[in-house]
């Protein structure tokens, strides 16, 4: 068997829900609305997690997040952690990545000024996070987009949009990171054109990110049409019942909602938020499709596996909050995902539950190789390659450990959640307070059931349920070497 290419595309922090695809009718993504109507289209994929580095932690290693021991931003993978990138290395892969990988400390203020490396396999490694948030090369000399706009004589910049405290104008598209991260991916396809060695590259776009900060031509094209956008989902008062950090992010207390306090916002804060937000999205299918025609003007189409999707997803000011944190609220971990390899994975929308975690395990089946004994995600390629109707798995599990540095009061938050095709539970750990959605009746999850006597017997169900996941998450190194 000839191992396929890989094209793995990353965005962080995007919802389901902002293709056209998926029902949105904002957007313009014309390039993934194609890309998912003709590969396999995960419908119900969900993170392990609702943070950037346990979710990345997970879905690169095959492991829970709790597993690998990497539960936090600004934690550092160890390094006997095996990713799936390092295993497909060692089996003849030349592997590279631009943007993101964040499976580490990732701040300035932390040597060597970059996010430290184990062995993971990648042999091109133009890494990037987003300059906004600190400042110029001078304060990050190590992140690559800040030393290609410093060759372009460029330098980045996002100035108040019209006037607006929550939304940027930021760099032009051709100075862009997400132009930049799909730059250094052409340079890596084209300079494969004639190669016999396969090849994966991680496309880890900081987008949609916040801050919210899409080219000011993107933007442009929203303002004739900013009344349409629907507001957040949010009714006055659900907070009461939930648990107390979704109340202070709402309030903004903390900085976890990074300056946003919900009630502070006009209507038109919030429509211009998701119209920047949109138009970060907009920019990341037009990069996409750039990169997908270098695939195929150097004949590489046909035999490299596409994968888009995201990290997590974003509350978008939805139930009051912005963001992301101890939230399992669908727009949080409810992802994109989209598996394309023409000739080999058939269209198909297949709606069953599915995992990030089981991404590395099907990257391993699609190359040929057998599975490494750590992973504890499912390979999905025997679902991508048949034309059965089968369905995905029973329920879908995610945590939170005290991901971000910021929530101090009344404790540190651990949270976990169960979702079943039907219901959903989560559990505040440590204040016997969680919460408990009937998704058929209540899809957008205002109603809290965790205190109705009517569903006990559901919650003590789906509480035995997330007991038995936890449990699953065991690692299951190291492997036994003889009976006793």
């Amino acid at each position: 068997m000839t191992k396929p290419n890989i094209l793995w595309i990353c965005t962080d922090q995007q919802r389901w829900d902002t293709l056209g695809v998926t029902g949105n009718r904002h957007v313009s993504t014309p390039v993934l609305d194609k890309l998912f109507a003709e590969g396999a289209w995960f419908s119900q994929a969900y993170c392990q997690s609702p943070v950037c580095t346990p979710s990345r932690a997970s879905f690169l290693t095959g492991r829970y997040p709790r597993t690998t021991r990497t539960r936090q931003n600004g934690q550092d993978m160890p390094p006997d952690e095996m990713l799936v990138t390092r295993l497909l290395a060692d089996n003849g892969y030349t592997c590279g990545l631009s943007g993101k990988l964040h499976i580490s400390a990732a701040h300035p203020s932390v040597a060597p000024v970059m996010e430290p490396r184990i062995k993971d396999g990648y042999a091109a490694f133009h890494w990037s996070h987003h300059p906004g948030h600190y400042g110029s090369a001078q304060n990050w000399p190590l992140n690559e987009y800040n030393l290609w706009l410093t060759e372009k004589g460029a330098e980045y910049r996002a100035d108040p949009y019209r006037g607006s405290k929550y939304v940027k104008a930021g760099p032009a598209a051709a100075d862009h990171q997400t132009t930049w991260c799909a730059d250094k991916a052409i340079n890596f396809i084209e300079a494969h054109r004639a190669g016999d060695r396969p090849w994966l590259f991680s496309v880890n776009f900081f987008d949609p990110h916040h801050p919210f900060d899409p080219p000011p031509e993107y933007l442009d094209r929203y303002l004739d049409r900013l009344d349409e956008i629907e507001l957040p989902n949010y009714r006055p008062g659900e907070l009461a019942d939930k648990p107390a950090f979704q109340q202070i992010d709402h309030e903004g207390a903390y900085g976890g909602n990074a300056g946003m306090p919900y009630d502070e916002m006009t209507d038109d804060d919030h429509r211009l938020v998701r119209a920047a937000y949109f138009a970060m999205c907009d920019l990341i299918d037009d990069q996409v499709g750039r990169m997908l025609d270098a695939l195929r003007e150097t004949g590489q189409l046909e035999n490299t596996i596409v994968i888009f999707m995201s990290d997590h997803g974003e509350l978008l000011g939805d139930h009051g909050i912005y963001l992301k944190g101890p939230f399992f609220y669908e727009p949080s971990v409810h992802v994109p995902l989209a598996i394309s390899w023409p000739g080999h994975i058939p269209s198909r929308r297949i709606d069953g539950l599915v995992e990030l975690v089981d991404i590395a395990p099907t990257l391993l089946d699609a190359a040929g190789l057998e599975i490494w004994p750590g992973m504890q995600g499912r390979s999905l390629w025997p679902l991508l390659t048949s034309t059965e109707n089968e369905t995905g798995v029973e329920d879908v599990y995610c945590e939170y450990y005290n991901a971000m540095p910021w929530h101090r009061q009344p404790h540190l938050p651990f949270a976990t959640m169960l979702r079943t095709p039907d219901m959903k539970l989560i559990v505040s750990h440590g204040d016997r307070c969680g919460e408990l959605y009937d998704l058929k009746a209540d899809p957008d999850e205002t109603r809290n059931l965790w205190d109705d006597p009517g569903r006990l017997a559901e919650k003590c169900d789906l509480l035995q349920r997330l007991c038995d996941r936890m449990a699953f998450t065991a690692d299951p190194l190291p492997l036994r070497r003889a009976p006793w």
